[in-house]
């Protein structure tokens, strides 16, 4: 049984190897994330479909990336995930390992599409927590899956989508979003009792701002802090993290609120100790384009991370 193990295991190393050729020529590798607003092929619950242009500049966005790991939210049911994939295939942009995950919301999901394949799956689709003398569930599912970039590189990726600010009945929106804020970080303290010294990134559209105590709770503090990556605009150099400088209020933006023509900072790209080692700041951003709007309420943030630490 033992032997058997250890065969898989180099196979999935070898597997590993060959998948992250492209990048260890690069010498390095991209994790982006975005919203997909409504990626649906089908109308679900009050969700319509989304339209074939808007589809479109959903594929030409992501092919113009080119990211090798690709955090997705709002991908519906029945098929659509299949859907944008073969689309990104038929456009040159290939990633064929995938993690799907569902929670109380049945009509749209969070996803992984990777270049490189997973060595662990430990997805979360039954989450739930106490509020105000109730059981409620999470709202949608948490991506976690080990990313083998190659035979040396490996790290450990969540994938998340927190409650909207939207009102919702008789809970406020804000502790429910906290209340799964706190659920998401207790996965990652698993991760690093499991390894105090792990490769961490935990992304997604969070629903709030960098000092809410949704992002105070992701963040955490001392040896398993998390770090806000802040990528911006691509108009030169990297963001720096000085108030009251020029570089502090470049367009960090990601997305659009049209009920109150407002633009926020929603999703983000958090890292580990061991993660931030190898981001590259310079190679980092909020991907920017005329026609953003046509695919999405959200923009893309992309990371760079270096092969060696």
């Amino acid at each position: 049984m033992r032997a058997t193990v250890q065969w898989c295991l180099v196979g999935w190393l070898v597997i590993a190897a060959v998948s992250g050729l492209r990048a260890a020529t690069a010498g390095s590798f991209t994790v982006a994330t975005v919203n997909l607003e409504n990626y649906l092929i089908e109308p679900s619950g009050t969700r319509a479909a989304k339209p074939e242009a808007s589809r479109d500049q959903v594929v030409r966005t992501l092919v113009s990336i080119g990211p090798d790991v690709l955090a997705l939210q709002e991908i519906g049911p029945g098929g659509a995930l299949d859907d944008l994939h073969r689309r990104l295939r038929a456009a040159g942009l290939d990633l064929p390992h995938r993690e799907l995950v569902g929670g109380w919301d049945t009509n749209i999901f969070v996803a992984v599409l990777s270049r490189f394949p997973f060595l662990a799956r430990r997805s979360h689709s039954n989450d739930s927590f106490l509020l105000d003398g109730r059981r409620l569930h999470a709202g949608r599912g948490v991506v976690e899956v080990d990313v083998a970039v190659n035979v040396r590189t490996r790290f450990t990726l969540f994938a998340a989508h927190l409650k909207s600010k939207r009102p919702v009945g008789r809970f406020d929106e804000t502790a429910l979003r906290e209340a799964e804020a706190r659920l998401l970080r207790e996965h990652v303290d698993a991760a690093f009792r499991r390894d105090p010294n792990a490769a961490v990134v935990v992304c997604g559209d969070f629903n709030d701002h960098k000092d809410s105590r949704t992002l105070r709770l992701l963040r955490s503090k001392g040896p398993v802090a998390l770090a806000d990556t802040r990528p911006a605009e691509r108009d030169g150099g990297p963001v720096s993290s000085r108030r009251n400088t020029a570089s502090s209020r470049r367009a960090v933006w990601t997305h659009f609120y049209a009920a109150e023509d407002t633009f926020a900072r929603f999703d983000y790209i958090l890292l580990s100790r061991a993660m931030a080692s190898r981001w590259r700041p310079g190679g980092s951003y909020v991907h920017a384009s005329p026609d953003w709007g046509l695919a999405s309420d959200h923009r893309p943030v992309v990371c760079e991370f270096s092969l060696s630490e």
